[in-house]
């Protein structure tokens, strides 16, 4: 298998009740050589880090050996919305990624992650979508002149009514267009719409630039082995297709993970047995 431990980031979800630097200790003491940072208080809130603070994350988890790769907002809850009908909310949704693109400049990530947003269940899906598609055009283009790209996630019915599997999520980004513009593969978000991962490989290709690669009963964000997800068949898919990219374990669960994360995160690198 080609597939290697090197491809899996540390992360900060799991870690909201806890300091960023024992997360940041915590990553590097476990190999970790890169980490995605969830754009939360206490440790990172888009709406208030200033260049300096972002510059100042940056250089801890380089004082660790650590390179931050990808910068993940929290978004999946109002206010932020950038399909949302109402105009002035869907402005400041845009104006939170431009500047989570700016503040992903200065950390040095690579990757911005976006979510479609979701529209009102009594209006025609076709204004919403057009409304996502408009919005995180925008915001693709601003990151790209900032060096920055972009990566589109699939969502769950409940969270999206938009763009909840992968051929919706093809059909998004090739509507946008947008050079700088690829697609995250959620294991979650990918058994609950019946899909795996050659599903996603045949309908994005090389467009497949992240993974979440997480446990579910099919849903969750669950640990490896608290769910039912087949993760040899998916790290063996994973391979087959070639991916090079990284994967994060984006743990929530029930919220106890957040009390002690750690021995939750051995126990997900023990169980993925990825040679270094």
């Amino acid at each position: 298998m080609s597939l290697s431990a090197r491809q899996i980031t540390g992360s900060n979800f799991a870690y909201q009740h806890l300091p960023l630097p024992r997360c940041l200790d915590d990553a590097a003491e476990l190999g970790r050589e890169q980490v995605e940072l969830w754009g939360i208080a206490p440790h990172l809130y888009v709406p208030e880090l200033s260049d300096a603070e972002a510059r100042a994350i940056r250089r801890a988890a380089e004082l660790r050996g650590l390179a931050i790769r990808c910068l993940t907002p929290e978004q999946v809850a109002y206010p932020v919305n950038v399909a949302s009908p109402d105009t002035a909310l869907r402005a400041r949704s845009v104006a939170m990624f431009r500047r989570a693109a700016e503040l992903a400049a200065e950390l040095g990530a690579g990757l911005l992650l976006l979510t479609p947003g979701r529209g009102f269940e009594d209006e025609p899906v076709q204004a919403a979508w057009r409304r996502s598609a408009d919005a995180i055009g925008e915001i693709s283009a601003y990151a790209a002149g900032l060096g920055v790209d972009c990566v589109l996630e699939s969502l769950q019915r409940v969270e999206s009514n938009l763009v909840n599997d992968s051929r919706a999520l093809a059909a998004m980004i090739g509507e946008i267009g947008a050079p700088n513009l690829g697609a995250v593969l959620d294991t979650v978000a990918m058994a609950v719409a019946g899909e795996d991962v050659d599903d996603y490989f045949d309908a994005l290709g090389d467009l497949v630039r992240h993974v979440h690669l997480i446990d579910g009963r099919p849903a969750g964000h669950l640990a490896w082995g608290d769910g039912e997800l087949p993760l040899p068949a998916i790290l063996a898919a994973l391979d087959r297709r070639g991916y090079a990219g990284c994967m994060t374990f984006e743990l929530f669960g029930d919220g106890s993970y957040a009390l002690d994360p750690r021995p939750v995160v051995e126990r997900c690198l023990a169980a993925t047995s990825l040679a270094p």
